[in-house]
């Protein structure tokens, strides 16, 4: 029973099949590292339908930009006319403001199950991944892995399509966040930061 010892909280029915499943993983690839890489990779393409909406829809509300900043600056002072006018124009265009959040939204407890399965996972101590990394639950001894995590995530913001935020939040999604991260995540184990 000393199984039960261990509980993911809210997102223990998601998180203990996540286990099983890179169990199952590393049966077959013999790494713990290289499980938690495809682990990712499956659950990624497992949510990609959702992201690619997601990203339309941003996209589309992009294109709508200078057509909601023409009806900002013709209703300024009147804020329920411009209401109106804003949900004809996204009526017309069917695009939806919240497009872009509600599919993100669906993934966050997946994601959070699964970081909180690779902070707590036993499996991963002392488990070695490749050259300077041989034990996955402690943070890298280099620093190595939350650099390129901050590198990729820094590329990833960059294809993002951004939906109409202003510029300098733009700006400080696309380098703010990155440099954070990596920052944050530079104590993390090892194991977590691959994820």
């Amino acid at each position: 029973g000393f199984e039960k010892s261990v509980n993911y909280g809210w997102f223990d029915p998601i998180g203990k099949p996540l286990l099983a499943f890179l169990r199952m993983i590393y049966d077959v690839v013999g790494n713990w590292g290289v499980a938690i890489l495809i682990l990712t990779t499956v659950v990624k393409l497992l949510f990609w339908p959702l992201s690619a909406k997601s990203y339309k829809s941003m996209a589309r509300m992009r294109e709508l930009q200078p057509k909601i900043q023409k009806l900002k600056d013709k209703h300024g002072d009147n804020k329920e006319k411009l209401n109106v006018e804003l949900m004809q124009l996204y009526k017309s265009h069917k695009a939806n403001p919240m497009g872009g959040c509600m599919p993100m939204l669906l993934q966050i407890p997946v994601f959070f199950a699964l970081y909180k399965v690779l902070l707590q996972s036993i499996e991963l101590r002392h488990a070695p991944f490749i050259f300077w990394l041989t034990d996955l639950s402690v943070p890298d001894p280099y620093y190595i892995t939350p650099v390129v995590m901050g590198a990729t995530m820094f590329l990833q913001q960059k294809l993002t399509p951004t939906s109409g935020m202003p510029e300098a939040q733009a700006k400080m999604m696309m380098y703010g966040l990155p440099a954070l991260f990596t920052f944050l995540f530079e104590d993390f184990p090892s194991g977590l930061v691959i994820y």
